[in-house]
């Protein structure tokens, strides 16, 4: 079964050299991205929100024009392995999950699923032939309805100068940037070394 435009080995060679290892979720998030797709109107846009930050958002970013960097896609911090597609405009579209309930013909791909078993002792070959085998079966679609606020444009708005770290930012973040408000995710090294 393809995935989108790929067959089951391009797709594994596609995500290998944008996600680093045919990753299993990736695998299973193509064939869920593709699903959706499916049941647009031809000529659609639309934006995508992700429920999982693992290995999903991949799958979208490499089957639709939806990236984090273009604000087409929010990955969302649920952990439930779903993504939906829908239109920019009307909010209209469909939701794709894993059906742990249609798991049950899938041995090797609910094992993984659930971590009934570390990685180690996971059969990988017999994994990749059932999620190439299920597809989208092991998944449930349903249409959705977005909330108004998915559908607003968001805006950097003006940009202002941190009169602390002289660095540009959102004028709408306060008088000084969100890292010297104490929310930078990392310290200061003593010595900075040069970039020429």
């Amino acid at each position: 079964m393809n995935i989108g435009p790929y067959s089951f080995e391009e797709y594994c060679d596609l995500v290998k050299g944008f996600h680093g290892y045919p990753a299993p979720g990736v695998l299973i998030g193509g064939y869920m991205v593709a699903a959706a797709q499916r049941q647009l109107p031809p000529g659609t846009l639309y934006d995508a929100v992700c429920e999982t930050r693992s290995c999903l958002p991949d799958a979208i970013q490499l089957l639709t024009l939806c990236s984090v960097g273009n604000g087409w896609l929010r990955v969302l911090p649920f952990g439930r392995y779903a993504l939906s597609l829908y239109d920019k405009y009307t909010g209209e579209g469909w939701r794709i999950f894993v059906d742990p309930e249609k798991l049950e013909a899938w041995p090797e791909i609910k094992t993984w699923f659930f971590k009934l078993k570390p990685k180690k002792e996971q059969d990988t070959p017999k994994l990749f032939r059932e999620i190439e085998a299920a597809g989208d079966s092991i998944c449930s679609l349903e249409p959705i309805q977005m909330q108004p606020q998915f559908l607003v444009r968001r805006s950097t708005g003006t940009i202002a100068l941190c009169p602390s770290c002289k660095e540009a930012y959102p004028a709408a973040d306060g008088c000084l940037c969100r890292a010297c408000q104490g929310e930078a995710p990392y310290v200061a090294a003593v010595s900075q070394p040069s970039l020429d």
